[in-house]
């Protein structure tokens, strides 16, 4: 039998290691999804709503491009580790089989559902912390039913930015880390273009069913004025929002109001020993430290993290997106009913 042929296409092995160096570093540009894997998500996440559910992804990471070819939900399941070992299990399993019928089973990421939006949380940056301990590109593929319903078709595909991972383990989210790195809460979710691709099998096969006549009949659905629902419920829902931006800059207060009085107490206190060390001077003795670690008013006070805060902000500005898109949308009706009526 002849030897086949080296992988690396006749180049040594420093070449392939630099070259896969190369391409480790480039930034990733676009998810390109196949159709079958976004109607799965997309059926997964409307059957079950408005509950959430999540599930796997699986793809090639190619250069700047991740592509996603498959995936598969996760079992909805109670919050117990029992209940883990098997989720870990079923994950397993799942990709054994789709390896066996050689379907793609890299795992490039997750997807789960949203309800308005409402997805940026500690819960999702500690999902995205674990994941990139053993995949170095990954994203979360966020999908909202209740945006969906509207017209507007909310797939997103997210990712942490570099800066912010290197401040999260380091436990460096402080307002001077913070400030050192100049991050704000728009520099936690990086999001990236999503591109929908089929085989040339699949679009034929599409192009085949589509009918003679696309327009077969008025949609009246999308002229519906109303729109008081999807607005009051953004609107309960950014109301929360600022009661926790509320709760968390009550919490900065109270830190720095302990700080000032703190640094007061230790004013004071420097002062008395500075008066007692001049009258120690006077007598000949040795003076005293200026400093007493054991003495509670010089242990530091924890800074309380701003993540919550980050986040929290990050959602008001979500919901202010939302009810910006929809009241356009409501208006531009509005206007395309005062001209039918017009003529």
């Amino acid at each position: 039998m002849a030897n086949p042929a080296p992988a690396t296409g006749g180049k040594s092995f420093l070449q392939a290691m630099s070259t896969v160096t190369e391409e480790a570093a480039v930034q990733l540009r676009v998810v390109q999804m196949e159709g079958l894997a976004v109607l799965k998500i997309i059926k997964h996440c409307e059957e079950f709503a408005p509950a959430l559910v999540t599930g796997q992804l699986l793809g090639l990471d190619v250069g700047s491009v991740l592509k996603v070819t498959n995936c598969f939900p996760f079992p909805i399941r109670e919050d117990d580790e029992e209940a883990d070992a098997d989720g870990a299990n079923y994950q397993l399993e799942m990709m054994r089989c789709l390896r066996e019928v050689n379907v793609d089973n890299n795992t490039v990421g997750w997807y789960q559902s949203c309800l308005l939006g409402s997805f940026q949380t500690v819960e999702l940056i500690e999902t995205f912390m674990n994941y990139q301990e053993n995949i170095r590109r990954c994203v979360c593929i966020v999908y909202d039913p209740s945006r969906s319903s509207q017209g507007v078709l909310a797939l997103k595909a997210l990712k942490l930015t570099d800066s912010f991972m290197d401040l999260y383990r380091n436990n460096g989210l402080t307002g001077e880390k913070l400030r050192e790195k100049k991050l704000s809460w728009v520099d936690i979710f990086e999001e990236i273009p999503i591109k929908v691709s089929n085989s040339a099998l699949v679009s034929a096969f599409m192009k085949e069913l589509e009918p003679e006549s696309p327009v077969s009949q008025c949609d009246f659905d999308r002229l519906k004025l109303s729109t008081a629902p999807f607005m009051e419920r953004n609107l309960e829902f950014m109301i929360g929002c600022m009661d926790g931006l509320s709760s968390e800059q009550n919490k900065f207060q109270y830190y720095y109001r302990n700080l000032g009085r703190q640094q007061s107490q230790q004013q004071a206190w420097l002062q008395k020993r500075r008066q007692e060390n001049m009258s120690r001077k006077a007598a000949g003795e040795e003076p005293l430290p200026e400093e007493d670690p054991s003495n509670p008013i010089f242990k530091p006070l924890p800074e309380p993290s701003r993540l919550e805060g980050y986040l929290v902000t990050n959602q008001i500005s979500s919901y202010c997106n939302h009810i910006n898109g929809v009241a356009g949308q409501s208006f531009n009706r509005l206007y395309l009913m005062k001209a039918l009526q017009e003529d």
